[in-house]
């Protein structure tokens, strides 16, 4: 479907019917085509089942980050590092 600018203005929800059912339309200035409007595809069905995982809480999306498990500080034998530093200094 081709609809000059004027009257996709006038008449858009004819342009939006149309692209609901599959067609895609082309707007036009002048007679020259400027812009497409065409439905979106379909997700495939690996896609939509990501999606369901994610909305049910079973998946996390990328870039999300689990936070670290809390580490205890370890033990260490001999003298501690604030002690050596300030001996350090002391010797200066």
């Amino acid at each position: 479907m081709r609809l000059g600018l004027r009257e996709a203005n006038q008449h858009f929800s004819k342009a939006i019917r149309a692209v609901k059912v599959g067609q895609e339309v082309v707007l036009t200035e002048r007679g020259k085509p400027i812009a497409v409007m065409k439905p979106l595809p379909e997700p495939d069905a690996t896609e939509r089942r990501v999606r369901q995982l994610e909305a049910a809480g079973l998946l996390k999306p990328a870039g999300v980050r689990a936070p670290l498990p809390a580490r205890r500080p370890r033990r260490i034998r001999g003298k501690g590092l604030s002690e050596t530093v300030r001996e350090d200094r002391d010797a200066d």
